[in-house]
């Protein structure tokens, strides 16, 4: 059977967000833009509080809807209070609605695995948008920016194609594009399958198994 044409992985293409967190009103980092363009290694500095976590947060919340940050918390009866005696879960990613403010957003434009542009975004917003209102329901969009087009789907049908579109998943991503604190060393001590399956979506190696699966079907003789 013909595979479908592909790059080698996808690529991070820029980085914008409003309101996450300790980032205050609008940001944007364009990978695809001078100085970064054409840079080979970077660095993302600051003090402590300056929001250089938030930005990989706002990464993650488009692509994923969830940051390592956020699953790090595992107390299952703690709930964190918000206005009008509204609780929410410490895993919520709704917590980083930066506080006094309406809204939030993040969003991310990438290549996807066939060198297709995507642009993903995830949002939240409080009721009237106003700063006291009760939080609402996050909400997700995907927009194919070659094409025009959006996704048509709901929230968890995104969230499903652009595992696809990325070849990642949550995990994956958590632990080698994003290699957050401590995911390293689970990395290292993760089941062996778990391991191969994360190289092999890193280098591109699973599609050279699938041509070799698909000869051997295609020379057997019930093939």
């Amino acid at each position: 059977p013909a595979l479908k044409p592909r790059t080698t992985e996808m690529r991070i293409l820029a980085i914008r967000g409003k309101n996450l967190a300790s980032l205050a009103g609008e940001f944007v980092v364009d990978f695809a833009a001078e100085p970064l363009a054409s840079a080979s290694l970077f660095a993302i500095s600051g003090p402590t509080g300056a929001g250089k976590s938030t930005l990989l947060d706002a990464m993650c919340l488009a692509l994923y809807h969830d940051t390592p940050r956020l699953r790090a918390a595992t107390e299952k009866s703690v709930t964190v209070p918000d206005f009008n005696d509204q609780k929410i879960s410490p895993r919520d990613p709704r917590n980083l609605l930066r506080r006094g403010t309406a809204e939030a957003w993040a969003e991310v434009d990438f290549e996807d695995r066939t060198g297709i542009v995507w642009r993903a975004r995830w949002m939240v917003s409080r009721a009237r948008k106003q700063a006291n209102g009760l939080l609402q329901l996050a909400q997700a969009s995907l927009f194919n920016l070659q094409t025009q087009t959006w996704f048509a789907g709901n929230r968890s049908e995104i969230q499903i194609e652009l595992v696809n579109l990325t070849g990642l998943s949550f995990e994956q991503f958590s632990r080698s594009v994003l290699l957050a604190q401590n995911e390293f060393a689970a990395l290292l001590k993760a089941p062996q399958k778990e391991r191969a399956d994360l190289l092999e979506a890193l280098t591109g190696t699973d599609r050279l198994r699938e041509v070799i699966n698909s000869a051997i079907r295609a020379r057997s003789p019930s093939g």
